[in-house]
């Protein structure tokens, strides 16, 4: 039997958290092509599961700037809560849309790692959920931003994992055809050098759906 702890589809929610293009400007703590990568990712590794996601934005029309344009068009019906307080679980409607899931886990990445994904993943473990935060689909102004959030925020109870942890976890078993085909995708369009060669031993396999 799966351990409890372990996510699944049905029973956690992803709250993405002001990926947008000036935050992006600012980060220094991971190169910025492969945060949009990971983003991108995780973002579409969600999609997959049909995994419950939450959007934000804090002064989307002031200088933090729209959406990342490759993330919006995961979810292009799907419009971002605009905030703007730093603290998106200082945000009414945020809090709103959490409780409306019933999903006490949550999953969050967020620009910057150090001001707002710390900030609510410290308030969420508060309120009593169980906050995993994505180390590479966040990053802040300096590696030591990162790395300082980081500590403070597992030291608080918070459970760190990466994104592509997230894609294999809430597959986990590759007899689940419904799933397994689009999330192999995913691997190949998002992991760089083990994308490639999933890739390239699919073709040669003739194989698409399995691992």
């Amino acid at each position: 039997m799966a351990a409890s702890s372990l996510l699944t589809p049905s029973n956690c929610t992803l709250i993405m958290i002001d990926h947008q293009t000036q935050m992006f400007a600012g980060v220094e703590s991971i190169g910025r092509q492969t945060l949009v990568n990971n983003t991108v990712g995780l973002a579409t590794a969600a999609k997959v599961f049909n995994v419950s996601i939450i959007l934000t934005t804090i002064n989307a029309e002031g200088f933090s700037g729209q959406l990342l344009p490759q993330l919006q068009a995961v979810f292009p019906e799907q419009k971002p809560i605009d905030r703007t307080n730093t603290n998106t679980w200082e945000d009414e409607n945020v809090v709103a849309a959490v409780e409306k899931t019933g999903r006490k886990k949550l999953i969050m990445a967020a620009l910057w790692t150090e001001i707002c994904l710390a900030f609510p993943v410290l308030s969420a473990i508060e309120a009593g959920y169980e906050v995993y935060f994505v180390t590479d689909a966040s990053g802040g102004e300096t590696t030591i931003a990162h790395d300082t959030a980081v500590q403070r925020m597992i030291q608080a109870g918070g459970i760190p994992v990466t994104w592509l942890q997230i894609l294999f976890e809430l597959q986990r078993d590759w007899a689940r055809e419904e799933t397994a085909g689009d999330a192999i995708k995913t691997a190949i369009d998002y992991t760089g050098a083990y994308g490639v060669a999933l890739n390239q031993y699919l073709k040669a396999k003739g194989n698409k759906g399995s691992k």
